[in-house]
């Protein structure tokens, strides 16, 4: 039912006017509003996206994208939007699909340049997708880009020969002579082949003169500036607690309209702490709380002068109560460490210093989804000092007060965080504490300057720096996995797995299989289209019984396999994967995408009645598949059977219908007479719909076409029965109408 037109147009241009002055929240109540007035307006979609998109709301732009895409399937920018969406959530080989979905809709357009720029993308972010290289080495050739045609020709021999069929391989090498015989990569590749070695992922560079890589291209020199002075107080969260509970002293002393005895010892108290006067100072403060001037001010700084007169019990009692306080808690809990540790008590001190960090690092968060991300890692750290021997913690405790303290001490605490994420990451939770003089400042500065080089395209320097790195820990396994990122960065793709490889063995030695298994599916998203690590992390998943991975696996592998066209293999392990799917209990989505893929090979092999049988197992399980839908109507025409395919298409119109799809209804019908105009009941249902929609012109049309259609295969009776059809709806030459049917009425 149409909504209000005013009241749709009036939030539209809200909404524009909020996401013009950036207020999303605005924006999106506004077009949330059209979308309730108009629900299958593409345009309200759309901006409700963009919208979400701008706010962070990534899940929910993405399902409104993906409406705007069932609203608009030939609209180009839902799928651009959605695919952008996918990339920011991580879910790269979705996105890759997705701009693959894209590239096919610019190449209906007869776009190839916005084409090609979309399967560029998906290439980019997902390996091993054969056939998106193959049609983008001819759309280069098409296009006279000769040397990008050839990077795309060696790409594929490099990932056939990975897949053991060198023989396309060296077909790939020969069509890129074609375009360039002396093409030294080129040769090189085709003596790799001939001889039996593997291709060097060097060759997949463009080794000419004053050319870069992709990712290289986007480097510039001047994001090297300096930083900026930091400004931190060097005590550490504790320097920073005490100035801010003297600023809040001062502020509470003067706010009253007339001191009293507590607030005249407070202001004795801080001048006596600004000139070091540290027992005078503690002896105002007791004064003020005696007089009833309870502050937590007073607690944070009496705490820490305590502590430095060696006072240390009455220090902890005064600190644990500054600690009550959030903006004090931080540097409190820093103090209590170090009242712990002076105690030689170097489990509380580790608790309380991971307390500190933990403030500090949270606080500095963005998002609370991002302060709940960095709470668990603290989670995890706090768990594992119950394992830890005394020595242990005192190495943990005095790195971490050495971190504390000092200029930058906030940076080095983020830094330190992200290698302390990546230790738990790469390392057995036990260990967690034993790799703690790891994280000091020649790993951790090493790291970040690694990191650095990275983010800037500067390969060599930061394999050089993880090099060095390796001189002083050698088996910390940090190190080795960033080699192998900076490997694949460098798109030297064979290096790269026997580096996460060699990691993964190190788990596996360690008894580890859940972590190994980890490493190899980190090894998959390199080469995706790598059979033998398929099988490795399948039997590993198969020992941890782990059924649901093992069924993605299985799923993975067949579609490596059907990439790579052997398609004899993919349909078995599809197989393979129905059987567990059952087995298991899967979800029914994953079955449905499992029989697509059996359903693809079975047309693609001509076995109709097989892929038939398939598809109507999808109907069966959802029989709102529009896809499925739609083979089964194409299978039927295509063992000559109209009747059923007629019947097949009814089922798939009523979906339309109850989805209020009339628009994709009358594509439908109009697709399916274009592929077979002399099928009757077709234009008699496209006619009918276009009479309900009220485009009279168009349904007289169809009408008299089905009349030509059924004279002359002899159905007389049948003509009458359109041409009175013609003349309910009165056209403009409604007499030649009724002069027909009184001439074929005889």
């Amino acid at each position: 039912m149409a909504g209000n037109r005013h009241i749709y147009e009036q939030a539209m241009n809200a909404g524009h006017s909020a996401a013009w002055d950036q207020h999303w929240d605005r924006a999106i109540a506004a077009y949330g509003r059209a979308v309730q007035e108009f629900p299958d307006d593409p345009a309200a979609h759309n901006s409700l996206g963009l919208a979400l998109l701008q706010a962070r709301r990534l899940e929910d732009a993405l399902k409104v994208y993906t409406r705007a895409h069932q609203l608009a399937p030939d609209d180009t920018i839902p799928l651009e939007k959605s695919a952008d969406v996918l990339e920011r959530l991580g879910r790269l080989k979705e996105a890759a699909q997705q701009y693959i979905n894209v590239a096919e809709l610019y190449l209906a357009q007869r776009d190839l340049e916005k084409a090609i720029a979309n399967w560029e993308r998906a290439t980019q972010l997902t390996s091993g997708l054969v056939q998106i290289h193959q049609r983008l080495a001819l759309a280069y050739e098409r296009t006279g880009q000769r040397r990008a045609a050839i990077r795309e020709y060696l790409t594929l021999a490099f990932t056939f020969q990975r897949a053991n069929r060198p023989d396309i391989a060296e077909q790939a090498v020969q069509r890129a002579l074609r375009l360039d015989p002396n093409h030294p990569q080129t040769l090189n590749t085709l003596h790799a082949l001939n001889t039996g070695q593997l291709i060097s992922p060097d060759v997949l560079e463009d080794h000419e003169p004053g050319s870069v890589t992709r990712r290289e291209r986007a480097f510039d020199a001047s994001v090297l500036a300096e930083e900026e002075t930091e400004t931190d107080d060097p005590r550490g969260p504790l320097g920073e607690a005490m100035e801010n509970g003297l600023a809040a002293l001062a502020a509470a002393v003067f706010e009253a309209n007339e001191l009293d005895d507590g607030g005249i010892h407070v202001l004795q108290a801080i001048e006596y702490q600004r000139v070091d006067a540290v027992e005078e100072a503690v002896a105002a403060y007791r004064r003020a709380l005696d007089a009833g001037f309870r502050h937590p001010g007073v607690y944070i700084n009496l705490g820490v002068l305590l502590l430095d007169l060696n006072q240390t019990k009455d220090a902890v009692r005064a600190l644990e109560e500054a600690g009550k306080d959030p903006l004090l808690a931080p540097g409190a809990m820093q103090a209590l460490s170090l009242a712990h540790f002076a105690q030689r008590n170097h489990r509380a001190a580790a608790y309380y210093l991971t307390q500190t960090l933990r403030l500090v690092d949270t606080g500095q968060a963005m998002r609370p989804d991002e302060a709940a991300q960095l709470g668990a890692i603290y989670d995890r750290l706090t768990a594992s000092i119950d394992e830890a021997d005394d020595q242990q913690l005192r190495n943990m405790n005095e790195r971490f007060l050495e971190l504390l303290t000092g200029p930058n001490w906030k940076q080095r605490i983020a830094k330190t965080r992200r290698q302390l994420e990546e230790a738990i990451t790469l390392e057995e939770p036990e260990s967690l504490i034993s790799i703690v003089p790891y994280i000091n400042d020649r790993v951790t500065e090493g790291l970040n300057l690694v990191e650095e080089y990275m983010r800037n395209g500067l390969y060599t320097l930061a394999m050089d720096q993880a090099h060095y790195l390796l001189e002083s820990a050698p088996d910390y396994l940090p190190i080795h996995y960033r080699i192998g990122q900076i490997l694949l960065e460098r798109e030297n793709i064979q290096e790269a797995i026997i580096k996460y490889d060699l990691v993964a063995n190190v788990y596996l030695m360690r008894g580890d299989v859940q972590r190994a298994a980890e490493i190899l599916q980190e090894a998959l998203k390199i080469a995706p289209m790598d059979v033998k690590l398929h099988h490795s992390l399948i039997d590993l998943l198969e020992k941890e019984e782990r059924w649901d991975e093992v069924l993605n696996q299985h799923i993975d592998l067949a579609d490596a396999y059907y990439q790579l066209a052997d398609l004899d293999a993919a349909h078995a392990t599809y197989q393979a994967a129905i059987q567990l799917a059952e087995r298991v209990n899967a979800p029914t989505e994953k079955v449905v995408h499992i029989l697509h893929r059996l359903g693809d090979i079975d047309v693609s092999r001509f076995e109709l009645r097989q892929a038939m049988r398939t598809y109507e197992q999808i109907r069966k399980l959802d029989p709102n598949d529009e896809r499925a839908r739609r083979m089964l109507v194409d299978l039927n025409y295509k063992l000559n059977d109209p009747v059923s395919a007629v019947r097949e298409l009814d089922g798939l119109l009523r979906v339309y219908a109850r989805q209020r799809r009339a628009g994709q209804i009358i594509k439908v019908l109009e697709e399916q007479v274009t592929r077979y105009p002399q099928d009757m009941a077709l234009r008699s249902r496209l006619a009918a719909v276009y009479r309900q929609t009220g485009n009279l012109e168009k349904a007289v049309e169809q009408l008299d076409t089905l009349a030509e259609l059924q004279l002359e295969v002899g159905m007389h009776n049948d003509a009458l029965v359109t041409i009175r059809r013609i003349i309910a709806l009165n056209p403009e030459h409604v007499e030649d109408y009724k002069r027909l049917l009184r001439q074929l009425s005889g």
